[in-house]
């Protein structure tokens, strides 16, 4: 089995993003069906997305930019971001983490 965790880092304050609402949903024969919720903590990190585990298939986290941004009074170009990727049969642990500011956001594969 697989595990996802993420964390949210606002590059434009150089802090943690705390409390950006993230979904986990999976891809099958009836489009994207939601999986798992949660929100960042006070690190940016959301640690329990995946505590049953994930089999293999085609995944995304959508992170809710817009009330993030707005919550501070800042506006923001982006609505949401999303990571879509693909898990491999054999288990391994994924970490794929958010950098966002109001006009961009990137991703990599952490440790």
């Amino acid at each position: 089995m697989n595990t996802i965790t993420t964390h949210v880092l606002d590059t434009a304050v150089g802090k943690p993003a705390t409390g950006v609402s993230i979904s986990l949903e999976q891809h099958g024969s009836n489009g994207w069906q939601p999986v798992s919720k949660g929100s960042t903590d006070a690190d940016g990190r959301i640690k329990d997305l995946t505590p049953q585990g994930l089999g293999a298939g085609q995944y995304r986290l959508v992170a809710d930019l817009a009330s993030f941004f707005a919550a501070s009074g800042r506006e923001t170009l982006y609505a949401s971001a999303q990571i879509d990727f693909v898990l491999p049969e054999q288990g391994g642990h994924y970490h794929l983490p958010f950098l966002i500011s109001p006009w961009s956001w990137s991703t990599y594969r952490g440790s």
